[in-house]
């Protein structure tokens, strides 16, 4: 009987699914990984999952990834000291190839072969592919080394592998007009990614709940912002530290043309599906 009970249960819970596939089939959808979600096996493997079962109900699911506790552990055993400025880290000539190196082969590469012990089709590419990330070196108060401001995104590798059933997998390092490859923040590089594929949604993978009124209380989570409300929370410190660029990427995704953004609780397990195939939800959604 309890049998009969557990598949009854699994077939609703497709049913309540539908509205979403349908709503979702053919879209594309840009998931921005990294966190807590990145370090926990348990975590990789239900991301992991969940990416496939997306692509495979026909959504065209693009994933973007950091990698910073990875690159602090190679500069730690190169010797090489890890320096952050305003949340960014300071990247000079020999930070940068370390970058390079861990984001676009040991991570990028890792991820690809996790979706396809998943059952995925995944195909590995940075923002130096096609070009597909061109920037100019950030410019602010202090001085950054080679990190780069995005100031074009090309979609044709990303469209092309899409159009051929692969999960496209961007690890996000760009090159400049002087031919330079330069560290690009994972955050705003796929806020830019999604704008220029005109997704559906952009998927911000955190190790917060989301927007909290009380930071301390997870109770007080808001669960829906107008990209127009932002810059009164900014004034009145709800949105405050590392979540103002998070938050401004999103927003500026919403305004590139992506119809909503979402901050989600990446520890915990299959959040993804809960934000996208449920009607509760799970983090905070921001919109137009």
């Amino acid at each position: 009987m309890s049998g009969i009970i557990t598949n009854a249960l699994k077939a609703d819970v497709l049913i309540q699914a539908l509205p979403y596939i349908q709503r979702y089939f053919g879209k594309v959808v840009v998931i921005k990984y990294g966190g807590n979600a990145m370090q926990s096996q348990e975590l990789r493997e239900a991301v992991m999952t969940d990416v496939v079962l997306l692509s495979l109900i026909g959504i065209k699911v693009v994933l973007v990834h950091g990698g910073g506790p990875e690159i602090t552990d190679l500069l730690n055993r190169l010797g090489i000291e890890s320096r952050f400025v305003g949340g960014l880290r300071y990247t000079d000539q020999e930070t940068v190839k370390a970058v390079q190196m861990v984001l676009c082969g040991k991570v990028n590469k890792d991820l690809v072969n996790l979706l396809g012990q998943a059952g995925g089709r995944a195909v590995g590419l940075c923002g130096l592919d096609g070009g597909m990330i061109r920037v100019k070196k950030l410019m602010g108060k202090e001085d950054l080394g080679f990190v780069g401001d995005i100031t074009g995104v090309d979609t044709a590798v990303i469209t092309d592998q899409l159009a051929k059933g692969y999960i496209p997998v961007i690890s996000t390092v760009g090159c400049g007009e002087d031919g330079e490859v330069y560290n690009v923040n994972a955050d705003l590089a796929a806020s830019a990614i999604a704008g220029a594929l005109g997704a559906e949604n952009l998927v911000m993978m955190t190790d917060v709940r989301g927007l909290l009124t009380d930071k301390n209380d997870e109770s007080t989570l808001i669960s829906s912002v107008n990209i127009g409300e932002v810059p009164r929370l900014i004034k009145e410190g709800i949105i405050s530290g590392g979540m103002i660029p998070k938050i401004e990427s999103c927003t500026e995704a919403v305004r590139l043309g992506v119809k909503k953004a979402f901050i989600i609780d990446g520890r915990i397990p299959h959040s993804i599906l809960i934000e996208l195939m449920t009607n509760e939800g799970i983090g905070t959604m921001f919109e137009v």
